[in-house]
């Protein structure tokens, strides 16, 4: 089926965060202004100048069986967890080998990672070193490959429109988002599992963000460390986890009588081509996401509702990315109810635009916008209505969200969804 004008919807939602083993749980906490944030117990974080992350909630070990488990780095077990609630929540069952819920040929993944398996990696180095070339995993490299989370949830569900993985950094579960969008609108597939996965709580990595001075350092207070658009934020928290969802074209849903959460409307992209690490100081380059977004669809400022911000708790990137959005917006922006869930969820990297675009999606189905938490005191250089203390009711009617990311190496990524 060759079109490019296909509409897209959202059938299926799956996650597994710091806040919950799935997605009813993450959302519960979500909207209760619970944070994830914990201290890092392990022996190794000991000697970090950062000791605080958002774990898991529930350890994949308790849900995959040990065999499957073992061959799958912690990234992939998190997209496949996922995965499996998004597929079983859009109605579909079965999995390779049993009679086909979608044609295979017309199905499809976009699963990504901005770091891949980066324990697996620096784990089986240290098996190397300490007990020999004979002790490494036979399993290592498909473990490691960044594309492994969604190579195997392609496997798991017998997926063969094709399997890829976008690696943007922070903006990577967005951009997979879509990627898959793209795939469906212009027929490669009728549907396609999407979304990101990250699993980086691992000394390196935390000892690497520190020592840029772009993590939180309140090992004192971790649950309220994540305060995007407070005066005191000083840096993100890590976390991990994965965040999927089910994409579907309209025709297909209909004619199975799927069950739709809202239609995907597209994405906005852009690049700063500035610096690897730190963003454009004018927000030139999130500005040219949202601009492409609204050049390339039919939607209207005043009919966004809901803004799910990438507000990663850092001194610029939280101020920068409000100018940007006035800068497009206008005084529309004054009616957008603004929410920075990191600030509960803690920041999942490449799995980051995963959770939150579930966050969206779900935000737009209940109408009702999570809260802020931990902002005590507003940055006066805030000029936008962000949702503090509590969840607050979004209007009736035909209403737009829309999920921000950006990521080092200066991609920008904004997804827009629609709910009538």
């Amino acid at each position: 089926m060759n079109s490019t004008n296909r509409t897209v919807v959202v059938t299926g939602i799956g996650a597994t965060t710091p806040l919950g083993g799935d997605s009813a749980s993450t959302w519960e906490a979500l909207l209760a202004g619970r944070s994830g944030v914990t201290p890092l117990e392990q022996e190794w974080a000991a000697d970090l100048p950062v000791r605080i992350a958002a774990q898991i909630a529930v350890e994949p070990t308790e849900v995959l069986p040990r065999p499957l488990a073992r061959k799958l780095d912690r990234s992939a077990q998190f997209a496949l967890i996922a995965a499996r609630e998004a597929w079983a929540d859009a109605g579909f069952s079965g999995k390779a080998g049993d009679e086909p819920a979608v044609d295979p040929d017309r199905l499809g993944t976009v699963v990504a990672s901005g770091i891949g398996g980066v324990t697996t990696l620096l784990g089986q180095y240290d098996v190397l070193r300490e007990q020999g070339f004979r002790k490494v995993s036979p399993h290592t490299v498909p473990m490691l490959m960044p594309n492994s989370p969604s190579a195997n949830v392609s496997i798991e569900f017998n997926a063969r429109a094709g399997t890829h993985t976008p690696v943007s950094a922070c903006a990577s579960g967005a951009e997979a988002i879509g990627y898959a969008i793209e795939m469906i609108r212009t027929g490669r597939a009728d549907v396609v599992v999407a979304g990101g996965t990250e699993a980086a709580v691992h000394p390196l990595p935390i000892a690497a963000f520190a020592n840029m001075m772009a993590m939180s350092k309140n090992n004192d207070d971790p649950q309220g460390a994540s305060r995007p658009y407070d005066v005191a934020r000083d840096g993100f928290v890590m976390g991990e986890g994965s965040g999927i969802v089910v994409l579907e074209s309209a025709e297909h849903a209909a004619k199975r009588g799927a069950r739709v959460y809202c239609e995907a409307i597209g994405q906005g992209i852009s690049a700063d081509a500035h610096h690897i690490a730190q963003p454009e100081p004018t927000g030139r380059g999130i500005s040219g996401a949202l601009t492409n977004l609204l050049d390339n669809s039919d939607l209207k400022p005043a009919e966004i509702a809901h803004i799910n911000a990438h507000a990663t708790s850092t001194p610029l990137g939280d101020v920068g990315e409000l100018r940007a959005l006035r800068a497009v917006f206008g005084d529309d922006i004054d009616h957008m109810a603004v929410s920075a869930t990191k600030s509960m969820t803690g920041h999942l990297l490449g799995g980051a635009g995963g959770v939150e675009t579930v966050a969206t999606v779900l935000a737009l189905h209940n109408r009702i916008a999570p809260p802020t938490i931990n902002v005590d005191n507003l940055d006066p250089e805030v000029d936008a209505n962000i949702v503090r203390g509590e969840a607050r009711p979004l209007p009736e009617g035909t209403i737009v969200a829309l999920n921000d990311s950006f990521g080092f190496g200066g991609l920008n990524v904004v997804l827009a969804f629609r709910k009538s």
